[in-house]
């Protein structure tokens, strides 16, 4: 029985091929997304708790349309996986500059993103002050909204799934292919980190980072039944110094080769990122080795 190389951590066969074109030949009315979670529930495709690997299971389709091995359904493009970026409605927030020194700001309160109001803020700040901006969130994820006692809002973190290839970060884990499949669930991927551009106080970038260490371990069993164990962000070196996360005790663990998670044949260039690490819990190796 034919391999060929293992693709989003599933060693595949051609039986397994021939049954993914038979599901799309037999469901001429499937879109991408209910192709994905039928076939996840048919080969019982689910990360340590309960749920559905959705996204694992669309790119991994998506990597054999690309080796040509099947033909997708086309894509929906008003809303779903691949469609056009959102367009996000302003939302009224206080613009007002914040100077005075941190420990004049009290106790600061973080708010998980629940409900479509503070979602509604929430996008209206990243899509307007982020470099990135924002578009969807895919997979598990976390957001959090940082206000000050005055109800002022200060920033914005997301939390969403960790990167597939990294190897500088599977090097220090101690990871082979097989095992970073099984337990890359137990990682989460700070993509957003944004303190609005009016708030100018020292030290508050490293102390709200110190301050979601210690809850989000919470924070993630309470939604999805389990916990994280180790944090990952990567700074843009060409425009940040990554200062707050050292100041917060996030360990460098080296840099990215500068390729897109889309690069199929080595040629698109997007700019090298130092990646850092924040351990939740000391035996974090042991438990993802």
């Amino acid at each position: 029985m034919e391999k060929i190389p293992i693709i989003q951590g599933r060693e595949t066969t051609e039986i397994d091929i021939q049954f993914v074109r038979e599901l799309i030949k037999s469901n001429p009315s499937w879109n991408r997304t209910r192709l994905s979670r039928e076939l996840c529930d048919l080969w019982n495709w689910r990360d340590v708790g309960v749920r559905p690997k959705d996204m694992a299971c669309r790119s991994f389709l998506l990597k054999l349309e690309q080796r040509g091995r099947i033909n997708l359904p086309a894509r929906q493009i008003s809303s779903g996986f691949g469609s056009r970026k959102l367009s996000i409605p302003d939302v009224f927030h206080s613009t007002e500059a914040i100077t005075s020194p941190l420990r004049d700001l009290g106790s600061l309160r973080f708010e998980l993103v629940t409900d479509q109001v503070k979602l509604g803020l929430f996008k209206c700040l990243l899509s307007r002050y982020h470099y990135l901006g924002f578009d969807r969130t895919v997979g598990k994820n976390l957001k959090y909204l940082v206000f000050d006692r005055e109800d002022r809002p200060l920033a914005c973190l997301l939390f969403g799934s960790a990167a597939w290839k990294v190897a500088d970060r599977d090097r220090f884990i101690g990871w082979d292919a097989a095992t970073k499949a099984a337990k890359l669930d137990l990682l989460t991927n700070n993509t957003r980190f944004l303190i609005l551009p009016w708030v100018k106080v020292p030290h508050l970038a490293s102390h709200i980072l110190s301050q979601i260490a210690r809850r989000i371990r919470t924070d993630w069993i309470q939604k999805y039944q389990h916990p994280v164990l180790l944090l990952e962000t990567f700074v843009d070196r060409e425009r940040f110094r990554g200062t707050c996360y050292q100041a917060a005790n996030w360990i460098y663990v080296g840099k990215t080769q500068g390729r897109s998670r889309n690069d199929r044949y080595i040629t698109l260039c997007v700019p090298v990122k130092d990646c850092y690490l924040y351990p939740l819990v000391k035996s974090f190796r042991e438990v993802l080795q």
